[in-house]
């Protein structure tokens, strides 16, 4: 048995792992890099393995960066099928061909920036991918429901189980029979936070001899949902009533923008903002993944169900932009509004015009509400980087930049540590992943002295044999 770590290792995006026996070669994830020029590059440079030898792949969740290279997978040769639940696969039909679209249109862009830059025709920049290759890519979808089994290959067995991290999200549970001896393999997936709206609580694993754990907030405690509900209060009234301002909120449009959604009618209900303030949901993949969320409601957090009534358009103070030309509209917007606007990382779709419009204006904020990748946009905001590039020009930050780590959908370390803590007896290897570097080698570090497991942090491209 050997696995080899193509990505999510030393870094956060990219997850994409390949197990492989005598008999099977499978992929666990297949995600797209975020982040700059080099997440770029990485896409392109994708894969480092024959996808027409891949048996089948199991996915955790619908996120690009576990997702998004599922299209270049099945574009260059792979045509086996790929697990999943059924909510993810729902939510798939929407964002692959939607990330699929902003490649479409990132490239058009950077091909007319070179055109009007040299003044002359120039070679073309080609779409990572078309939304014709998502159509096609999303053929390859099996669903399996929670804690079911499913046998994707002979002597393979799989279970999903429920991660409480988005809609359909799951952590899996992998036995695999090779010369006559089985072995269970878990892969946490990314793993919600609990007491979180929406949610469920992430599903106990009692076993493993192997264990994939990610680390994206393994070094640090989230604030609490009370104090992250009164910084949200305070960055609102500060924009809108002393500054007379605009306030920016890049967000993942499954998960995020619902919760924001509620959390901002909550206070405008209880009199902690103003009732005047407009609320802008600039997403249409944000609308689709609401009604998503509805079809799939017997998966949610109970108490929490009515939560997505406030992303049905039923609350007059918040708009549904559908169209383009809707959402340039906004751009004449001065003051009052709160924009909510993918994606959470502000790397693509219409966040960055609202960014380029807002970001140089003081009166103006920008709450960050997720994880930044490095390399990101949302990452330099988050580090004060000023001035920004965005659509190639340079745009200073003079707007005032909140940072609401209690919002995060992954869980912190004290959350992962109990997760961990409900294994019955160690595994037999612990690999640390889906961290940054610093982050997951001290995570992985906090594994063997609290827990004394046996612990490795792949590098990427790391290749282990068992």
């Amino acid at each position: 048995m050997k696995i080899t770590f193509f990505g999510a290792a030393h870094e956060v995006t990219g997850s994409c792992y390949l197990l492989e026996t005598d008999h099977l070669r499978f992929l666990v994830d297949c995600g797209m890099f975020q982040g700059g020029r080099e997440a770029e590059d990485k896409n392109r440079r994708f894969p480092h393995f024959d996808p027409e030898s891949i048996d089948f792949v199991l996915l955790t969740h619908a996120h690009i960066d576990h997702s998004g290279l599922l299209l270049r997978l099945t574009n260059l040769g792979f045509r086996g099928p790929v697990y999943c639940t059924p909510a993810t696969a729902d939510l798939l039909q929407v964002m692959l061909p939607d990330s699929a679209h902003i490649q479409e249109k990132e490239a058009e862009w950077h091909n007319y920036a070179k055109r009007k830059k040299h003044g002359r025709y120039t070679s073309e920049n080609a779409p990572l991918y078309t939304v014709i290759q998502a159509q096609t890519c999303l053929k390859h979808l099996k669903t399996v429901d929670y804690d079911t089994d499913c046998a994707p290959y002979p002597r393979v067995r799989v279970r999903f189980r429920d991660a409480g991290h988005i809609l359909g999200s799951a952590i899996l549970e992998v036995w695999i029979t090779d010369s006559g001896r089985t072995e269970k393999w878990v892969f946490s997936g990314d793993l919600g936070m609990p007491g979180r709206p929406l949610m469920n609580h992430p599903t106990p694993i009692e076993a493993a001899d192997y264990l994939l754990v990610e680390s994206t907030y393994g070094n640090r405690l989230h604030k609490s949902m009370q104090a992250t509900v009164d910084e949200l209060a305070e960055a609102v009234n500060d924009t809108l009533l002393r500054k007379k301002g605009n306030v920016i909120i890049p967000a993942f449009a499954v998960g995020r923008t619902q919760e924001i959604l509620y959390l901002l009618s909550d206070l405008m209900h209880r009199g902690r903002i103003p009732k005047t303030a407009a609320i802008y949901v600039d997403s249409p993949m944000a609308t689709a993944a609401t009604e998503i969320m509805l079809k799939h409601r017997k998966l949610l957090d109970p108490e929490s169900l009515s939560l997505l009534d406030w992303g049905r358009g039923g609350a007059s103070h918040i708009r549904f932009t559908e169209s383009v030309e809707d959402s340039i509209a906004l751009n004449t917007v001065r003051q009052g509004a709160i924009i909510i606007s993918a994606s959470g990382m502000c790397d693509a779709g219409r966040v960055k015009q609202h960014l380029k419009v807002n970001l140089p204006r003081a009166e103006c904020t920008v709450i960050i509400a997720g994880f930044q990748a490095q390399g990101t946009l949302g990452r330099k905001l988050v580090d004060r980087v000023s001035p920004v590039r965005i659509y190639q020009e340079s745009v200073p930050v003079r707007a005032d930049i909140y940072t609401l780590g209690g919002l995060s959908a992954h869980a912190d370390k004290a959350a992962l540590m109990a997760w961990l803590k409900q294994f019955h007896k160690p595994p037999r290897k612990t690999f640390v992943v889906h961290g940054e570097a610093e982050t997951a080698l001290g995570f992985g570090a906090l594994i063997q002295k609290e827990l004394g497991w046996t612990v490795d942090v792949p590098a990427p491209g790391a290749m282990v044999d068992l």
